[in-house]
């Protein structure tokens, strides 16, 4: 993981801000260009695109979630757990933006941004595995790593749409998706 200057988080922490009284599709980065009082080659020093700023708030998600300490005495599902959720509560002040930016992530003809989608899922689940201790190996690591993909996508799926006190419904859901997959699954 980078890390950044402090112009670097302020210009991102701006571009959040601006985004989430209007939308991140509708912000643009003149606008942004404007409130940080810089040009947009001096944005695109920093950011190539909006989707670079999207990325970056990911990446702090990731950097939340790593900088958890270890939970060496808990089970695997809920090592998992816990990193999975610290990940979502990062994200929780931005929800609205996450869904804009997800939407239009896979908007068609986005395809480079699709394909740069499923690496940025591969990268978070191996951040997942790495944090939680989990070391399976063999098929077990092959359909470990596959289950545990599903449910990451499952449990943003149902952030996107999570009204509840503190994601208790995607808390819920995904304790009982782990539980069941780790049961099915001793070896992974």
């Amino acid at each position: 993981m980078s890390t950044f200057s402090a112009e670097h988080d302020a210009i991102l922490d701006a571009a959040l801000h601006l985004a989430l009284h209007s939308s991140w599709e509708a912000f643009s980065l003149q606008e942004l260009a404007d409130a940080r009082e810089l040009s947009l080659a001096e944005i695109a020093r920093h950011f190539r695109s909006k989707d670079d700023m999207a990325e970056a708030l990911f990446d702090r998600a990731d950097a939340a979630m790593l900088g958890l300490p270890p939970e060496e005495d808990e089970a695997l599902a809920e090592r998992l757990l816990i990193r999975i959720m610290a990940w979502l509560d990062y994200l929780a002040p931005y929800k609205p933006l996450v869904r804009d930016m997800l939407a239009y992530k896979l908007e068609p003809g986005h395809f480079h941004l699709q394909a740069h989608g499923i690496t940025r899922i591969s990268r978070t689940v191996q951040w997942f595995i790495e944090a939680a201790r989990w070391r399976p190996t063999g098929l077990g690591r092959i359909l470990g790593e596959l289950t545990l993909t599903s449910i990451y996508l499952t449990a943003v799926a149902s952030f996107l749409v999570d009204g509840s006190d503190n994601l208790n419904t995607t808390r819920t859901l995904l304790r009982g998706l782990l539980e069941r997959a780790t049961r099915r699954c001793p070896r992974c």
